[in-house]
């Protein structure tokens, strides 16, 4: 039996093409009570934090699959300790996330966010931008997102790093990313969370940033020290960001970052393109059919690591 958390949306066609298996359908506040008996739960809604709350009802859970290539909402301890399998949707994200950080760079490059504005008061004022050959992309997070960012950024004259846990080839350790950011004009974090990367972009970080660096983060809030973040661009220590994440989502009402000329907001969507929701559905129905099989399920999270480790 499958349990699914949906939020506004349920996945379109689960239920005709799962083959006969019982499907509950829960909110976060009936989630508690569809877990027992279910063996696999889906969380639909990948945004919501409602997992660990219910945990305690999964009595025979033995796969969970986020429809996210993130797994900071279902890694909590409880689940962690368990037998339960866990799978991601890596994969279905990589190029979307990547053409919205190349269209950010483009963006901030051609101040197009200024056009706008300058469009919107009936204002011409003429102005030269900059060009996007030969500047420095540092990103952070060497999975397929990072590496489909790094190859369209190159592609544009970007010479483009990446910075990984481990690092190997083409890809620089984590304990490397200190010396490339003083020389870095774009930094574009797609790092999963995890108590490494959790608090990544602090104070000093953006200080070693030269005063002309953007940073685009497309990875999750928690990557960044937001107040931190704030007060960098206020004083002007950083040219700019383009945020599609944040600490808190919805981003509040009352966040500085909405008002601020040289940031761009977007609301947790740079991997969603016209029909993603399809693709997450075919994915998870294939390791459906590889879980009722017993044969091994794609995508699997190394639970120690908090992501898919190797080709997963």
């Amino acid at each position: 039996m499958i349990a699914v958390l949906t939020g506004d949306d349920r996945p379109a066609g689960l239920e005709e093409r799962a083959d006969g298996a019982e499907i509950r359908f829960a909110s976060e506040s009936t989630l508690a009570a569809a877990l027992p008996g279910a063996d696999v739960l889906l969380t639909w809604d990948f945004l919501s934090h409602a997992v660990p709350g219910a945990w305690h009802a999964a009595d025979s859970v033995r796969w969970v699959h986020t429809a996210s290539a993130g797994v900071d909402k279902v890694t909590f301890p409880e689940l962690l300790a368990s037998d339960a399998v866990l799978t991601n949707s890596r994969g279905i994200f990589d190029r979307p996330m990547a053409e919205y950080v190349l269209g950010c760079v483009l963006a901030f490059a051609k101040d197009l966010p200024g056009t706008l504005a300058l469009q919107s008061r009936t204002r011409w004022r003429h102005r030269e931008t900059e060009g996007v050959a030969g500047k420095r992309a540092t990103v952070v997070g060497s999975g397929p997102i990072g590496h489909a960012i790094a190859d369209l950024l190159r592609a544009v004259g970007l010479r483009t790093e990446l910075v990984g846990r481990r690092g190997g080839e083409g890809v620089h350790p984590f304990d490397a990313l200190d010396g490339l950011l003083p020389t870095t004009d774009f930094l574009v974090l797609a790092a999963p969370l995890t108590d490494t990367t959790r608090g990544m972009l602090d104070k000093a970080a953006l200080d070693a940033l030269p005063d002309s660096a953007r940073v685009i983060n497309v990875g999750r809030g928690g990557l960044v020290v937001e107040q931190d973040l704030v007060d960098a661009l206020a004083g002007r220590r950083i040219a700019g960001a383009a945020l599609d994440v944040f600490e808190t989502e919805p981003l509040p009402d009352d966040s500085p970052l909405w008002a601020m000329p040289n940031v761009i907001v977007s609301p947790h969507m740079s991997g969603d393109v016209v029909g993603w929701r399809d693709l997450l559905v075919d994915l998870f129905l294939d390791n459906l059919t590889r879980y009722r099989a017993g044969e091994p399920l794609r995508n699997v999270v190394d639970k120690s690591l908090g992501y898919v480790s190797g080709k997963g």
